[in-house]
């Protein structure tokens, strides 16, 4: 066998898997690499103009790692504690960071009523973080169904932003997320650790 050739046990990797998904399997840290990278997007997106179509299109990629990354770790077995980690972090400054890139559009758009459902959205999620870290003394995001479903419509809303829809469906984002939080909220009251 040529020496650039890597060998495994049949148990590891049998003979039947492809050349990808044997790159797949060698890489153990991809899943850590794709959230990176949604980190490195994240930044980028600070130096691009707002909803210009290299900014819808750096968001898309960026924000297709938020799905990656999770489902590749599960699915080859790589998933840890710190690659969730890596994830939490990679997710708490995507959507915050990327929300502030187009805040005036959304500012000038949505009625002034929606901010007090953002503010108790991030009243109730702050909470739940700071239970978590007094209960398990250190931070804990959760990743329930409801907090994925929150996640996926924040990402929404960079693409209705700029369109009539756009009031309604910030709307149902922020009683989702709220939905969301008391949950977390609940789970981490209720739960030992």
């Amino acid at each position: 066998m040529p020496a650039s050739r890597t060998t495994c046990s049949s148990r590891q990797c049998p003979r039947s898997h492809n050349k990808y998904h044997m790159l797949i399997l060698s890489n153990r840290n991809l899943p850590n690499i794709i959230s990176s990278a949604r980190i490195a997007g994240t930044v980028l997106l600070l130096f691009i103009e707002p909803l210009s179509p290299i900014f819808i299109v750096t968001y898309t990629l960026t924000g297709v790692t938020d799905v990656l990354d999770g489902y590749i770790a599960r699915k080859f077995g790589t998933e840890s504690e710190a690659g969730a980690r890596l994830d939490s972090i990679a997710d708490l400054m995507f959507f915050p960071l990327s929300l502030s890139r187009i805040m005036h559009v959304m500012w000038r758009t949505l009625p002034k009523t929606i901010w007090y459902a953002v503010g108790a959205l991030l009243l109730v999620k702050g909470l739940a973080y700071v239970v978590s870290a007094i209960k398990n003394h250190r931070f804990s995001a959760l990743h329930t169904y409801l907090n994925k479903v929150t996640g996926f419509l924040v990402f929404g809303v960079g693409y209705v932003i700029s369109t009539q829809i756009a009031a309604p469906y910030c709307w149902v984002v922020c009683v989702v997320g709220i939905l969301a939080s008391l949950e977390e909220l609940f789970i981490h009251i209720t739960t030992k650790e």
